[in-house]
């Protein structure tokens, strides 16, 4: 399979389009499960209505696993808002909205992993947090209370591809089931490293058509900062995340 030039590349991921198809290779290493799970929470998330990639097929050629899916033709939000910054606000509530649609959709809850699960690996996983810090964690983790909504995990706005037609939503590699006040924190942590004023408008919005409070929000601050350490990540972003750390914890 001749794949030409990558599109983006990512830390277990290189992406490839393919006439109308996208097809993601992982990189050395992972399992046969791993592709197999992510392609099952996408298409469960397909299948409950929200607009996603479909998913075509999931192959092995040469060790490496790969996943075929539909080709979304558009620019994405993100470069959409870095084009014209003087439409942030229309911007952000079109990127708070379709969070908003995420939240309330419904899935099976055997298809989508819980979200305690998914950070509590991340946190125990990291090698920037040591041991005592990391049982701090989990412990508020454990301590917090919250119904189980479908959360994107890594929603900002270059996972939003838009057209004339639809908006659509990609890379639901990190999906679970958990709280929603993370998943908007997971949001704001995302935004304020590229841009504070961006994430304070953000952030604002959410929680003025949700009735989320910013204390509510900010409780989940600890927790996935420490779960974003397990990451390949800037050293720079990895000092702003053990401050959020030692600030909120």
């Amino acid at each position: 399979m001749n794949l030409g030039q990558p599109l983006a590349a990512g830390n277990t991921a290189v992406i490839y389009r393919l006439d109308d198809k996208i097809v993601k290779v992982f990189k050395e290493g992972f399992s046969k499960t791993e592709s197999v799970y992510e392609a099952k929470k996408q298409a469960s998330v397909y299948e409950c209505g929200l607009v996603v990639p479909e998913i075509l097929k999931v192959i092995e050629i040469t060790g490496r696993q790969m996943i075929i899916m539909e080709y979304i033709e558009g620019a994405t939000l993100g470069e959409r808002l870095l084009g014209d910054k003087g439409q942030a606000d229309y911007y952000i509530d079109i990127f708070v909205r379709e969070q908003q649609a995420i939240h309330q959709a419904f899935v099976q809850e055997t298809s989508i992993e819980w979200m305690t699960d998914k950070l509590s690996r991340q946190i125990n996983s990291s090698d920037h947090l040591p041991e005592t810090m990391k049982a701090l964690l989990l412990k508020r983790l454990n301590s917090l209370e919250f119904e189980p909504r479908l959360c994107h995990g890594d929603f900002h706005p270059f996972n939003i591809i838009m057209n004339k037609e639809r908006l659509t939503i990609i890379d639901w590699a990190d999906s679970s089931l958990g709280d929603i006040r993370a998943d908007v924190y997971r949001s704001f942590l995302l935004l304020s490293q590229s841009s504070v004023n961006i994430a304070q408008k953000y952030l604002r919005r959410y929680c003025h058509l949700s009735g989320l409070s910013q204390e509510e929000v900010f409780k989940w601050a600890p927790i996935i900062a420490g779960a974003r350490l397990s990451e390949e990540i800037r050293l720079e972003d990895k000092k702003s995340l053990r401050k959020i750390i030692d600030t909120f914890i």
